[in-house]
């Protein structure tokens, strides 16, 4: 593991801090956002938690300002009003539009500034749309992307992506063949300004982004599970820590 400098700051953003009307998933949310946090801990981070849609827009990035790197994880679907498409496609849940608007401007001010980003699931969508791009609103119940009608704690699937051999994310994870846990029914469509797509399921939707020159990195699976192979989330986490060291030489 990299030895990382104690003073390095991680903001971990989430979309709600509680969600009564649905408190199966928030378990199992809050499950996934804990192991992110202690594992980043242990790694040495010094790590902030925030609640967008508690937040919103203007408190996010003040709370956020001074951190070195940020985590967007996952949770609901993003409205689609935000990439130019209509509500009432198959599978729509419920939207949290303080969320939306603040989560994206967290990743548009962290492109404008460099700022080390990293967006899991959600997060990787959220990406996708603050720079520009589109999503597709919903894959259907066969794409083999979640296990459908099963407990929350049995929506992921595990499944095999493919990474670009050259790409930041193949080094971080070991190699181009990668294999995955992820539950999700959109995917990312055009891309945003300068991301390229560097991973791809077995029906060839997008996986994974990396932007051409900034530090920011997305994932549509979950390697923060605990069902997910050991090391890919401490792989990221790592990047992202390499990341802000950098940003932090540059700018002494």
């Amino acid at each position: 593991m990299h030895d990382l400098h104690t003073d390095l700051r991680l903001a971990v953003i989430e979309v709600a801090s509680m969600r009564e009307h649905a408190p199966d998933y928030d378990e199992f949310v809050a499950q996934l956002i804990g192991r992110t946090v202690s594992e980043a801990e242990n790694a040495g981070w010094q790590v902030s938690r925030h609640a967008a849609a508690d937040l919103g827009a203007e408190a996010l990035l003040e709370v956020t300002d001074k951190a070195d790197a940020i985590v967007i994880l996952g949770g609901e679907d993003i409205h689609p009003r935000h990439y130019g498409e209509e509500v009432g496609y198959p599978g729509e849940g419920v939207h949290y539009d303080d969320a939306d608007l603040a989560q994206i401007a967290v990743a548009r001010r962290a492109a404008e500034r460099a700022t080390p980003l990293l967006g899991i699931c959600r997060g990787h969508q959220v990406i996708n749309v603050a720079l520009g791009g589109t999503l597709i609103p919903d894959l259907g119940d066969e794409s083999g992307h979640r296990n459908i009608d099963v407990p929350i704690e049995d929506v992921l699937t595990p499944h095999e992506i493919q990474l670009e051999r050259s790409s930041t994310l193949a080094l971080r994870l070991g190699g181009a063949a990668v294999t995955v846990q992820s539950a999700h029914h959109q995917a990312v469509g055009r891309l945003g300004e300068g991301l390229i797509a560097v991973g791809w399921s077995h029906d060839g939707h997008v996986e994974a982004i990396e932007h051409e020159v900034l530090p920011i990195t997305g994932v549509q699976f979950h390697p923060e599970a605990p069902s997910s192979p050991a090391g890919q989330l401490a792989g990221l986490l790592e990047g992202l820590a390499r990341e802000a060291e950098r940003a932090q030489l540059l700018a002494a």
